[in-house]
């Protein structure tokens, strides 16, 4: 007899209010350019050397970007779901380093108050330290996304 023992794995889950239109959140995380303005982790703004989005289900993205020292991270995925305005659902991993590790990243955009409420939700971590790596990196990054979202 299999014992039914799933563990749930680290996830983590991140709200912000951005005081622009939910299109203008979308186009962000969906239009390479606008992209190239704000991801990244860090206080400063790190180079993106690639953004190449085929926003669609079942389209692959890969963002490659990098350090002050010229170290690159390479991010891809595929697109699971896609509600123009509202809902972007893809997969996410780190080909280069740990490729076998995928997550699901969960992105809702809701109008509200005179701006958009970003509900932001990674799934299946491997354990807890990558999960808090990840909050850490996805903290610093939103607050870049935050000041671009006002100037597209």
């Amino acid at each position: 007899m299999e014992q039914a023992t799933t563990r749930e794995k680290p996830f983590l889950a991140i709200q912000r209010h951005f005081p622009v239109a939910p299109e203008k959140v979308w186009r962000a995380w969906t239009d390479p350019e606008a992209l190239r303005r704000w991801f990244g982790p860090g206080t400063v703004q790190e180079p993106v050397a690639a953004a190449e989005l085929d926003v669609r289900v079942g389209g692959r993205f890969r963002l490659v970007f990098g350090g002050p020292k010229g170290d690159e991270h390479e991010a891809q995925g595929v697109y699971k779901e896609v509600v123009p305005n509202r809902k972007l659902v893809f997969t996410w991993t780190w080909p280069r380093t740990t490729p076998e590790r995928e997550s699901v990243i969960t992105i809702t955009l809701k109008a509200s108050g005179g701006g958009t409420d970003f509900d932001f939700r990674q799934e299946q971590f491997f354990n807890e330290a990558v999960r808090d790596g990840h909050l850490g990196g996805w903290t610093s990054t939103f607050a870049k996304l935050e000041r671009v979202v006002q100037e597209l």
